[in-house]
């Protein structure tokens, strides 16, 4: 049996409209007078949010010329999310911009896409030379319209992360991408009704924060954001235990920041959660599920390129399966396929590793203006049945026989030591086995002679090192054992609320 799974009930030509708008329309209709979003300690209702979504189209109506793409200036407020809706109902697409990023990397995404228009409800733009709408000082007073129908390749919106070369790079997300995912996340298994509470998280220049929201609201369930510049595990613990939130998608380093308070939580109202972004450690949900006892938990895998996930696990809390301490990433969700693949592109056999990639209706359009990283990242593999075109996501993984897909780390997440492949997650498997409660990161650095050597960081104040290295010593080959034991109080933490694993690397390279 090869390392593919493939479902194909899903057509490639999923409306946008019938999937995503309309659900919110008919949920705006409905639930009018129930909370849609709770921002900032204020809720507010469908019918607010209509009302505001309304006059943000009354002000696009009044901008002069064809603008397709516009740029939107990301701040936790009522008018950030109404413009999101207005625009897809506009028929346009939004790229964020973050109020807190530094002006340079704000102006070269607006060069990149050559946008024309901003929508900000700071009352203070940074944009000179573009034409910005202030949405800040809108009353909620405008009329909803009819639906702008557009074709499913036009662009949803465009998510910009890092580049390599130190240029962000923009991932480009189709209505089509968005309304595929809509429709096969809800054959996962998780439901949500207008009386949910659910929990948003995450940055909106994070594609997670799509799932959070959209799903909501077509749902018609209440929102509850995380206020900028506070300490987010804090919000969420005080979210959870004073709104009695239903339903949430969180990074697993936020259960483990929150993990020192599991017994002082309520979690008793807390049905369905997501553990996405980042690698699951099985221990620690597992101790989580023990205090939420009500929860069902669900591990989600994907890339951007994927639009927001692609696989996912139900987490059984018992005998769940498990790599090196890391819970399965499950298997594609519908209309998804996955492949395991050598160096040499082809398909591995199961229990062999190799490069995870994914295909289906999912798969975006690629890098905005950059053919070089889209003929790097994305390709045609034959399947033995036809031709496909794939992402490749960069993530090592194998498929065990029942055809459930194990994650094993990143290729670039590897280091030759000694003429040896060593895979770091496997020397932080061991180290987190002896530690128990101990954040360990693992990098590679140069010594003196320009050869790799294993670092081990530990997010924690100084300690006597001498057992955790006798305790791996005795598991692991001795070129596999870390040469330097570096302690960090506090691990930099990116904008996506992940470990910035680049972060620490560069300081360990110094």
């Amino acid at each position: 049996m090869i390392s593919t799974i493939n479902r194909t009930s899903h057509s490639n030509n999923n409306s946008f409209e019938e999937y995503v708008l309309q659900p919110i329309l008919e949920a705006i209709s409905r639930f009018g007078e129930k909370d849609a979003f709770f921002i900032d300690d204020r809720f507010f209702t469908y019918k607010e949010f209509a009302g505001y979504i309304g006059e943000i189209r009354e002000q696009l109506a009044d901008v002069p010329g064809t603008v397709d793409k516009v740029g939107l200036v990301i701040n936790n407020d009522i008018q950030t999310y109404a413009s999101i809706v207005a625009l897809w109902l506009e028929g346009k697409c939004y790229v964020p911009l973050h109020p807190h990023w530094p002006l340079e990397r704000c102006l070269d995404i607006v060069g990149q896409v050559n946008l024309q228009l901003v929508l900000d409800s700071t009352d203070q733009s940074r944009y000179d030379g573009v034409e910005v709408v202030d949405t800040s000082k809108l009353a909620a007073h405008g009329v909803m319209g009819p639906i702008r129908y557009c074709a499913n390749d036009a662009l949803a919106y465009i998510l910009f992360t890092s580049g390599s070369t130190g240029k962000p790079k923009g991932v480009q997300i189709s209505r089509g991408n968005v309304s595929a995912f809509i429709n096969a996340f809800w054959k996962t298994g998780i439901c949500l009704d207008e009386n949910d509470r659910c929990l948003q998280c995450f940055d909106l220049t994070f594609d997670v924060s799509v799932q959070c929201y959209l799903t909501a609201l077509i749902r018609g369930a209440c929102v509850y954001t995380v206020p900028y510049g506070q300490m987010k595990f804090l919000s969420v613990a005080q979210l959870i235990d004073e709104h009695k939130i239903s339903f949430g998608a969180m990074p697993p380093s936020m259960l483990r920041y929150l993990q020192p308070y599991f017994a002082e939580l309520d979690f008793s109202s807390f049905r369905q959660c997501i553990l996405t972004a980042e690698a699951c450690p099985a221990d620690l949900v597992h101790d989580w599920l023990k205090y939420a006892i009500n929860t069902q938990a669900w591990n989600f895998y994907g890339p951007t390129e994927c639009t927001i996930y692609c696989t996912f696990y139900k987490v059984d809390g018992h005998s769940d399966i498990i790599y090196n301490g890391i819970m399965s990433i499950g298997k594609p969700m519908e209309g998804m396929a996955a492949y395991i693949l050598d160096e040499q592109g082809k398909i591995l056999d199961d229990g062999v590793k190799g490069e995870l990639c994914i295909a289906g209706p999912q798969i975006t359009k690629g890098y905005w203006n950059d053919e070089k990283k889209n003929r790097a990242s994305f390709s045609t593999l034959d399947t033995g049945t036809g031709l496909v075109r794939i992402y490749h996501t960069g993530d090592l993984c194998y498929r065990d026989e029942n055809g459930d897909i194990l994650y094993s780390g990143r290729i670039d997440n590897q280091a030759k030591i000694q003429g040896f492949r060593v895979e770091l997650s496997e020397i932080e498997f061991h180290a987190h086995a002896f530690l128990k409660n101990v954040n360990v990161v693992c990098v590679a650095y140069k010594n003196d002679k320009s050869l790799d050597e294993i670092a081990m960081c530990f997010e924690s104040e100084e300690f006597d090192t001498d057992a955790v290295i006798e305790y791996m010593r005795r598991r692991m080959p001795r070129y596999m054992l870390p040469t330097r034991y570096v302690f960090i109080p506090h691990f930099p933490i990116n904008a996506n609320g992940k470990i910035d694993r680049k972060s620490i690397k560069e300081k360990i390279n110094q």
